[in-house]
């Protein structure tokens, strides 16, 4: 028991060492994201901010801001390029403002799995994604997530593409999204969220589409009866650093970030996941009710907003959008 008290010390000191051997100065770091306490995007920053005093040895400290405090996405985007705000977890629907060619993760019906997220993401199109932001003043650690979105409606379970047809649904204010919904038949509105639950409830809207965790937080479960569940498009959230933040880090100081940015990133995918097969559990026992749209009438959704993605995707940078359809299609191929 002793020489495991001394085995135990000594590896502490020495980790200490480690850590004071490091070129690591005394920094705040200010981390904005939308979401309420409790969200797993929430969690991943308080694990995030863990993570950081640990391997900075306490002196860098994250101060988490979240629920809007700090400035809606396009805001908060834009404190990271003026260098006024250190970092910020977005949607890719977002980002796409200043990337185009992010638009390609939120490319309807393109995945049938989160490994298969994981996967492109985690591959060579989700790296260079990221390095491409570099040039717009932000740098990307990682991808975390909002989730897989699911459309809900007051009318009837959605089991064939007609049954979205002529269904007023509400989407985000997103071209690629628009023009997709408008292409299976649906009157796609885009609405601010906080306008969105009076609308249902008036019936002014028979729709709208988000993850399981927005449905239940929302009680959107109150005014809609019906979600089907058709994943039909995955939100990424970058994790995004300010550049001018990021150029003034010392080496060991950006690794810090990074390392714990990725790691953080592991614990709350895994915990978004888990999170989400919970929400469906406890949407269910509200009284909603939840149909798995079958792959047929998914492929069939696909065929017919296909026409839609290629021509956005024919005003993107050719390299990139290669890249990616070279990536779904080894995706689509051996991961499941």
């Amino acid at each position: 028991m002793k020489f495991r008290h001394l085995a135990l010390a000594a590896a502490l000191v020495a980790a200490s060492a480690s850590v004071l051997a490091q070129d690591i100065r005394d920094r705040v770091v200010k981390f904005g994201h939308l979401v309420q306490p409790g969200h797993p995007i929430a969690l991943g920053a308080e694990k995030f901010a863990e993570l950081v005093a640990s391997k900075s040895g306490g002196k860098m400290k994250v101060r988490e801001y979240g629920a809007s405090v700090l400035g809606s996405e396009a805001q908060q985007v834009s404190a990271l390029q003026g260098g006024v705000q250190e970092m910020f977890a977005p949607a890719t629907t977002s980002v796409a403002s200043l990337v185009k060619e992010m638009s390609l993760i939120d490319t309807p019906f393109s995945f049938s799995s989160a490994k298969q997220v994981d996967a492109l993401l985690q591959g060579p199109f989700g790296q260079a994604m990221l390095k491409k932001l570099e040039d717009k003043g932000l740098v990307g650690l990682d991808y975390w997530e909002t989730g897989f979105r699911n459309v809900t409606n007051s009318r009837k379970p959605v089991t064939s593409p007609e049954d979205v047809q002529g269904l007023k649904i509400r989407v985000m204010g997103n071209p690629l999204f628009l023009e997709s919904f408008s292409a299976l038949g649906t009157n796609p509105v885009p609405m601010a969220f906080g306008e969105l639950y009076g609308a249902l409830e008036s019936r002014a809207l028979d729709a709208q589409e988000n993850p399981y965790s927005i449905v239940l937080t929302s009680k959107f479960y109150e005014v809609q009866k019906y979600m089907s569940v058709t994943n039909h498009v995955y939100t990424a959230n970058p994790v995004l650093v300010s550049k001018k933040f990021w150029d003034r880090l010392t080496p060991d100081e950006q690794k810090v970030l990074r390392d714990a940015a990725r790691e953080a990133g592991a614990y709350h995918r895994a915990l978004s996941r888990e999170v989400a097969a919970k929400d469906r559990q406890a949407l269910l026992a509200k009284g909603m009710q939840i149909n798995d749209v079958s792959k047929e009438t998914i492929a069939k959704m696909r065929a017919i907003t296909k026409p839609v993605a290629d021509k956005f995707a024919a005003t993107y940078d050719p390299a990139l959008v290669e890249l990616y359809r070279a990536e779904m299609k080894k995706i689509h191929e051996t991961v499941h």
